[in-house]
């Protein structure tokens, strides 16, 4: 048997144990082409699943994640212990700041960057989001459950939350490029993701008032939802009818102040708006339950030490959650055999220019992580702005 050097060992084993999770990452997607390929999930059902995960699965995961990693101690606590573990203390709360930060600036430089590229150099407009925002929230922490399962994380980091931590960093992170993807994806996709918000019915809402039949649309709809919850809620239908027509009641009302609104008004809270979506909501949820100490305590401590919702509500919502990562890459294996499908028959878009598609390779894949990890190395090496977390690193 060869013995290793130390220093040949320090580089081979991450390097076979991060080969190791990457493959296991390419089998689940490969599992959603099989799914695809036997008919098991259509291209519809892919994009309901798809939903399913970003507006309900994702937030569990936020508030689980986040929630746990965020806590405050009390100030008789700090007092108690020492100006050092107040420190460290303060750093819980703090760790996610540089992420939010770094987040901020990576997405809104990517976007300004694709913007003077695509005028400067005439390219297609899908290469600005193409270079800003990332579609590869779930691949990331599907590949920490694998490095944890390699036990890469722990030479990392020997604490026993090393891989709930990476998650919450990686969540976090998605958070920020999640909201500007709503916020500003549509708008540059044309509105063609899954994913983005529904604007159909902002538009024909502004049609009727335009036409002055909002009421009777408001009207038609409150009747089809009646209809609709009274088939298939299981609330008696007198409860059923009262907060349905409690609801378009509001919505009517609503809608009559919005459309008084001026224009620039309009623009302004629609653009706002844009940034109240489910991973946001799930972020501050979870931000809520884990710095609200007596919210801490019931959701994340064991019963005996007053953790009344663990076992039960806690673990309802991080089995959602852990559905989040699974499903959004078995979706990319049933959308990548999909893709393959419509070449093959010679229905798809057309071929992707060389020019466009190096360049955002590069930014990508060269260029951003060059920047990344000098600016990180800087960081941790001659200042104190990162705390000294090797995964925060």
């Amino acid at each position: 048997m060869i013995k290793m050097t130390g220093e040949a060992e320090s580089i081979i084993v991450p390097f076979l144990g991060a080969l190791q999770a990457s493959i296991a990452v390419l089998l689940t997607i490969a599992v959603g082409v099989i799914a695809a390929q036997f008919n098991l999930l259509s291209e519809k059902s892919s994009k309901d699943i798809s939903k399913f995960c970003v507006r309900l699965a994702l937030p569990a995961l936020l508030i689980v994640n986040v929630g746990s990693q965020l806590h405050l101690s009390t100030v008789r606590e700090i007092r108690a212990i020492g100006p050092q573990m107040a420190m460290l203390t303060e750093d819980q709360g703090i760790r996610y700041v540089p992420i939010i930060v770094w987040a901020l600036v990576y997405n809104i430089s990517s976007m300004l960057l694709g913007a003077a590229l695509t005028r400067l150099f005439n390219l297609p407009d899908w290469v600005t989001p193409a270079i800003a925002f990332n579609n590869t929230t779930s691949l990331p922490l599907l590949l920490v459950q694998s490095l944890a399962a390699t036990s890469i994380l722990d030479s990392i980091d020997p604490s026993g939350d090393a891989v709930e931590r990476a998650k919450s960093y990686f969540l976090v992170n998605a958070m920020i490029g999640n909201s500007l993807t709503f916020a500003l994806g549509p708008k540059l996709l044309n509105g063609q993701e899954e994913d983005a918000p529904d604007e159909t019915e902002e538009k024909e809402d502004e049609e009727d008032y335009e036409n002055g039949d909002l009421d009777g649309h408001v009207e038609a709809q409150e009747e089809e939802a009646v209809q609709q919850n009274e088939e298939t809620s299981l609330l008696p239908n007198r409860v059923v009818q009262g907060s349905t027509r409690a609801e378009q009641g509001g919505y009517r009302t609503g809608k009559h102040y919005w459309h008084r609104l001026p224009s620039w008004a309009k623009t302004t809270l629609d653009f706002l708006y844009q940034f109240v979506n489910p991973p946001v909501i799930g972020a501050l949820l979870g931000a809520l339950v884990g710095l609200v100490p007596a919210l801490h305590r019931l959701f994340f401590n064991e019963q005996e030490a007053g953790g009344y919702f663990n076992a039960w509500l806690t673990s309802a919502i991080k089995n959602v959650g852990d559905l989040f990562a699974a499903l959004q890459v078995i979706v990319v294996g049933v959308k990548l055999s999909q893709s393959l499908l419509r070449m093959k028959k010679g229905e798809s878009n057309g071929n992707v220019p060389w020019v466009p598609m190096l360049l955002v390779t590069f930014i990508r894949f060269v260029l951003w992580p060059v920047i990344s990890i000098a600016v990180v190395y800087l960081l941790a090496k001659k200042t104190n702005v990162l705390a000294d977390d090797p995964l925060l690193w």
